[in-house]
């Protein structure tokens, strides 16, 4: 890559520590930003206006990345983390910053986003969506890795900068069935014949039950199942085999109830495998967030798209005449649709598209639509908003994972499709990180 320059660790460590560095301020990222020598320097760690002492962790042609090693002066809002692997675990990287703090600087973010990158001001800015900070998490990836030279099996997020497993021995922001008991399932894991073989767990939770997938890349011994059973057992935790892809999950003893999660007085069933949104207590506050936004009533009708299982879909059939939920996932429309059975919302329909493929848009019914929600991924809804016909559309709740591609569509709805940015704030779904997560609402002028 022009202007990159690749050091080793052993490089790195010999350059000098770097002593008085001012912080000017947090990129959109978390890191503190200084500059030496003219050269902007992204410092882990850091918090504006602190005086600091870092090492360079790696060297590029426009920018460098460092660790922060010594502090002069703290800003006001430091904080010292709440758990005890901060230092290496890189599943958290504003554990230094105070709660309230972190949600101060997502919102600047995401309204500094739509200025510069849309050149929009919301005429209201929502209050912060906040929850509980820790023991929120009730979906993760856990990684697994035997280590040789220790002889066993670690669990964790990745360490930060590196390809390592974090040696946890507890995670404070996993629900605490998992999270307060690392050290147990990694005992029953290092005792399985495939041990070297297990990449990653899952864990999947719903309000009462939580599900681990283990992945194996050899299959489980009948002594395997027996030690997993018993854990299962002991813990409480449902067990499932994955040895191939998602298709492959197999509960191991036996039984096939679903997971259940309430929001807006529904009760959704879903699959382990199945996407969730990561906290519960946030979600069950931006439903009906998203519903007021809409200010729906009986006559309307309502387009979801990017629709899940029904998260919003569901409890929108409540209020409306009529919704459409549209979705990518097979899997998840066929649960999507039996939970609309089970709870009798004949009127609640869902349907399977790509809603990134010219197709799949072209597909999506004409239906004089009053009301639009989005709930898209990272990559937001750039093919869809560039093709689909608005004009019968009042209100458009956009609820984002990624304030990036929120301004950039929000652009598009204003100049494209002559909606007003009528309000917008931070949904705080994944605290102590930089994640930035919001939602927006469009009107019709």
């Amino acid at each position: 890559m022009a202007g990159r320059r690749r050091h080793t660790r052993q490089q790195l460590n010999a350059l000098p520590l770097v002593t008085g560095a001012l912080v000017e301020r947090l990129s959109h990222e978390g890191r503190g930003v200084a500059r030496v020598e003219g050269k902007t320097v992204f410092v882990d760690g850091a918090l504006p206006g602190e005086t600091v002492s870092f090492r360079y962790t790696s060297r590029h042609g426009q920018f460098d990345e460092a660790t922060v090693v010594d502090i002069a002066n703290d800003h006001p809002d430091r904080v010292v983390p709440g758990c005890a692997h901060a230092a290496r675990c890189g599943g958290c990287s504003l554990l230094h910053f105070a709660p309230d703090a972190q949600v101060r600087h997502k919102e600047a973010v995401l309204l500094e986003l739509l200025l510069h990158q849309a050149k929009l001001v919301p005429e209201r800015v929502l209050p912060p969506v906040t929850a509980p900070r820790w023991g929120y998490r009730r979906r993760a990836r856990l990684s697994a890795r035997v280590v040789e030279k220790r002889g066993e099996l670690l669990l964790g997020f990745r360490e930060k900068a590196a390809h390592f497993v974090a040696d946890l021995s507890r995670c404070e922001t996993l629900i605490p069935a998992v999270g307060q008991h690392l050290l147990d399932l990694r005992a029953v894991l290092n005792t399985l014949s495939c041990a070297a073989q297990i990449p990653q767990v899952e864990v999947a939770a719903g309000d009462t039950e939580v599900a681990l997938l283990i992945r194996h890349m050899t299959p489980l011994s009948a002594e395997d199942i027996t030690r997993l059973r018993a854990f299962a057992h002991t813990s409480g935790l449902r067990i499932y085999s994955q040895p191939g892809n998602i298709r492959t999950l197999l509960r191991l003893d036996g039984a096939e109830e679903p997971l259940t999660y309430t929001v807006a007085g529904l009760t959704l069933e879903f699959q382990p495998g199945d996407f969730v949104q990561v906290n519960g207590a946030i979600n069950a506050q931006i439903v009906p967030l998203a519903l007021d936004l809409l200010a729906l009533t009986e006559h309307d009708t309502v387009l979801d798209l990017f629709s899940g299982l029904g998260n919003f879909t569901l409890p929108i059939a409540a209020r409306a005449a009529q919704v459409m939920g549209i979705e990518g996932d097979a899997g998840l429309v066929a649960r999507a649709r039996g939970n609309a059975t089970r709870l009798g919302l004949a009127h609640a329909r869902f349907e399977v598209a790509d809603l990134f493929s010219e197709a799949g848009i072209k597909g999506i019914p004409r239906a004089p639509w009053t009301r639009l929600l989005l709930d898209p991924p990272r990559s937001g809804a750039a093919e869809v908003l560039a093709a689909l016909d608005l004009r019968g559309v009042e209100r458009v709740c956009y609820v984002s994972c990624n304030p990036v591609t929120l301004a950039r569509d929000a652009a598009t709805l204003a100049s494209v499709h002559g909606y007003t940015l009528a309000a917008a704030g931070v949904i705080d779904m994944f605290p102590q990180t930089t994640h930035v997560e919001s939602i927006a609402l469009f009107e019709r002028r």
